[in-house]
């Protein structure tokens, strides 16, 4: 029997020799089987775009709203802070208005009674320095002697007949005193009224 020539081929249906295979390669031009996902359809990338960019824009969203909440805490914190100091500072400076109408009190009966003489002058040197230190406080008073009767400055004790308008600011019983815009004590005063008209 003659073999094959060379160059022709095997007319044997003999299967090939595993060992002459390729590692990896399909064996007389086997197909193999790949899995490929088809590309996602437009609609659903665009519906996505939208989640994500409707997340970006809430979380903006509550960024922003928990800076200003913070930045309302912080000027809350503030003004607290600022009107416990006010607060404060008013408390003492009421406890001191007394000191200062008694002192003023003193030198008019001293001066009325005997006069000016050393103890009434270091009494008002005392009266000038509490004053002074008022001033420093800006903490200044109320004028109303002359002035129209305001109540949001003033606390009326009586009214009387004079010759001034109606309302008229005409005696000071105690000198209102206030404490920059704060009113730290109304000035008791007396307010004229018109005259009554002579009885025939």
């Amino acid at each position: 029997m003659v073999g094959p020539m060379s160059g022709e081929p095997n007319q044997n249906d003999e299967p090939p020799d595993p060992a002459a295979v390729v590692a990896g390669e399909p064996a007389d031009g086997a197909v193999i089987p790949v899995e490929v996902e088809p590309p996602a359809a437009a609609s659903d990338l665009e519906a996505k775009l939208a989640t994500l960019e409707k997340e970006k824009k809430d979380n903006w969203d509550r960024y922003l709203r928990a800076a200003a909440d913070l930045e309302n805490l912080r000027k809350r914190q503030r003004r607290e802070v600022d009107e416990a100091k006010l607060d404060a500072k008013g408390r003492v400076l009421k406890e001191m208005l007394p000191v200062v109408d008694n002192l003023e009190r003193a030198i008019e009966h001293a001066i009325a009674t005997a006069g000016s003489n050393a103890i009434v002058e270091g009494v008002q040197l005392v009266l000038r320095q509490f004053l002074t230190a008022f001033e420093r406080l800006e903490v200044s008073p109320v004028e109303a002697a002359g002035q129209p009767f305001d109540p949001n400055l003033h606390e009326a004790i009586s009214q009387q007949d004079s010759d001034a308008p109606p309302g008229t600011v005409v005696q000071v019983l105690q000198r209102g005193y206030r404490s920059g815009d704060r009113l730290l004590r109304p000035a008791l005063v007396v307010v004229a009224k018109a005259k009554s008209p002579p009885a025939e």
